[in-house]
């Protein structure tokens, strides 16, 4: 190749250098400033292709969609002098290119940073104002707007930030506090069970007498019945008895006689001491009785 086709290619790739190095893109998630030897010379550049001069500027890029800041759970003192273990997260983008750029630099990091820093500032002044009660009751959706607006007005004048959304994740005790509230909600359980079960034996008492009175007046009346019965039965057995013996007295006390001795003479060891003239033996020596 002559010295004079080298010279063309050289100068060819130089300017396509320049000319690559000269051009940037912006796409539409991101947000850009040009500066140059460090001073911001435009901002806010809109989306699609622009020129720069090489060496002489260079281009910063943002992200311009909506991000997330998942703050670390913080300690606030309410107004009752109660600690709280809070944990929040924020939703942001950058609104201003150029106060972003002058707060952070450009680092996204430092940031986030400084919006924890301010967003704990904005909960630790409300929290001071407020009651356990009101922290965690309906009044909860009304805090996060009140600090959501303070948080937006303090990021965008300060940091070029805008503050779509601030919500808490949780509220809780700390630990050492929290085991004083497990302690004293056991306790109370504790006597409330006392309380229950000294009812249920003073109800269990009361249903056991009730169930002692309610057999003892069935028993009582059972024999009453029962007697009522024995009797009536007694009395048509003596009728029957009566009836039969007024039929024939002497064969009815024959079969007493009979009855009698098998009753008596039942056991081996059955010992009887009698006259032999006695009535009880006349139907042994006659069957007629005479």
């Amino acid at each position: 190749m002559s010295p004079k086709g080298m010279f063309v290619g050289i100068l060819t790739i130089l300017i396509l250098m320049i000319g690559a190095s000269s051009l940037f893109i912006v796409n539409e998630t991101e947000r850009a400033i040009k500066l140059r030897f460090g001073e911001i010379i435009s901002e806010d550049i809109e989306p699609g292709v622009h020129f720069k001069v090489p060496l002489f500027e260079n281009v910063k890029r943002f992200d311009a969609r909506i991000l997330t800041l998942d703050a670390r759970p913080e300690r606030f003192l309410t107004v009752g002098k109660k600690f709280l273990v809070v944990d929040s997260f924020v939703k942001y983008r950058i609104k201003n290119v150029r106060a972003f750029y002058k707060a952070t630099a450009g680092d996204r990091w430092r940031a986030a940073s400084l919006l924890a820093s301010l967003t704990n500032d904005g909960l630790r002044a409300e929290f001071a104002n407020r009651t356990v009660q009101e922290v965690v009751s309906g009044e909860r959706d009304e805090l996060m707007a009140h600090i959501t607006k303070i948080l937006n007005e303090q990021a965008i004048t300060q940091y070029g930030i805008e503050v779509l959304d601030m919500r808490v994740k949780g509220i809780d005790l700390p630990d050492d506090l929290m085991q004083n509230v497990y302690r004293r909600m056991s306790a109370e359980r504790e006597r409330e069970a006392r309380e229950l079960r000294s009812q249920g034996k003073e109800l269990a008492e009361g249903i056991r007498a009730d169930a002692d009175r309610q057999k003892t007046v069935l028993v009582a009346e059972a024999y009453r019945e029962s007697e009522v019965t024995r009797g009536e039965g007694d009395a048509k057995a003596s009728a029957v008895y009566a009836k039969a013996y007024n039929k024939d007295p002497e064969f009815y006390a024959f079969t007493r006689s009979l009855k009698a001795y098998e009753e008596t003479f039942n056991g081996q060891e059955d010992v009887l001491l009698l006259k032999p003239d006695s009535d009880f033996f006349r139907y042994m020596k006659d069957s007629k009785g005479k």
